[in-house]
């Protein structure tokens, strides 16, 4: 996402942002959730200034539910940095990154995560992916024990298929599941059917497509070596200029309601009554003002109709094209 958004109009934070019970849990979660992962540098080089003063203002528009992760680089420090004498203001989120479930790795990832954090404890901890090779039922286990010590208090899950969340639900509750959904990837839909009947929460990432959806970016733009976006196939040839150009109508519909394309996108996420709030990253002060008036939306089924027609049947497929000197940017997207 760049770091040039504009409001089309001034933009106060006029409504109070709503709050969702996540899951079967005891929480309550703002229906936009803070995705730490730009201000970790996974998007590009964020100022350390620029980044708390960016955490500052979202939580001051109430956006009170942040997310990280152990594989966002720097974001946990950054947030604990930035979050210092605010505790008890947010609820915190952060993952098991990367393919090492061994309990040795578990219990260092989370005293690793609670010290970047300068935290007692983590509201959420989520497995960032399925790994097949460690048994989700050991897995389980230990997550429990470290919610019995007090050092998480829920347990959630990332980027887990129905049938994976199904057997992990085997061995300990599970309130949360973060898939991939946006207006234009929509592969997980079966997935936000599975959390619904089954009471979990639903807190989508890539809810702007890693800014397909943000309106910055025309076909041909070139991301430098430090951005992920560069190693993605919609940000690349043929496929980026379909996209654009059904984005850019998307726009107009938009602006035509006296909204942005950022908005829509949000709007449109939360409209799925399977979704608790929508995850969506941000690094600065403008980003987050937009961003804040996109709760304020509500789609009628009319709005849904119209915007569904103006996407027609594009279904693109969601590629990352990593090797080994990738490795930073493995835990942004999948």
């Amino acid at each position: 996402m760049s770091s040039d958004w504009v409001c089309q109009k001034p933009c106060p934070y006029s409504q109070k942002m709503e709050t969702r019970a996540l899951g079967k849990s005891d929480l309550e979660v703002s229906t936009v959730c803070f995705g730490a992962w730009p201000i970790g540098g996974g998007m590009g080089n964020v100022d350390p200034k620029q980044a708390a003063d960016t955490i500052h203002a979202a939580v001051d528009a109430g956006i009170t539910f942040i997310d990280t992760a152990e594989g966002y680089q720097t974001s946990e420090s950054v947030l604990g940095q930035a979050l210092k004498g605010r505790r008890d203001s947010v609820i915190l989120a952060s993952k098991l990154s990367g393919p090492d479930h061994s309990e040795k790795h578990i219990r260092e990832a989370i005293e690793n995560s609670l010290s970047a954090l300068n935290v007692e404890y983590i509201d959420l901890y989520q497995l960032h992916t399925p790994q097949p090779k460690w048994p989700i039922k050991n897995t389980m286990e230990i997550l429990m024990d470290l919610k019995k010590q007090g050092k998480i208090r829920h347990i959630g899950l990332s980027n887990f298929t129905s049938d994976q969340t199904q057997e992990a639900m085997e061995f300990g509750p599970i309130i949360s599941s973060q898939p991939r959904y946006n207006l234009l990837f929509r592969q997980e839909n079966p997935t936000l059917t599975f959390c619904k009947e089954n009471q979990i929460g639903v807190i989508p990432h890539s809810v702007l497509a890693k800014g397909l959806l943000g309106g910055s970016y025309k076909p041909g733009h070139t991301f430098p070596k430090d951005d992920e976006r560069r190693l993605f196939n919609f940000f690349q040839g043929e496929l980026f200029q379909t996209i654009y150009e059904v984005t850019q109508q998307l726009e107009e519909w938009a602006k035509s309601h006296g909204r942005d394309l950022i908005q829509l996108a949000i709007a449109w996420a939360l409209a799925n009554s399977a979704v608790t709030s929508a995850i969506v990253g941000m690094k600065s002060v403008v980003q987050v003002q937009n961003v804040a008036q996109a709760s304020t939306w509500k789609l009628t089924s009319t709005d849904l109709s119209e915007v569904e027609a103006v996407i027609g049947n594009l279904q693109p497929e969601w590629i990352k094209d990593q090797t080994p000197e990738d490795l930073p940017y493995r835990f942004g997207s999948y």
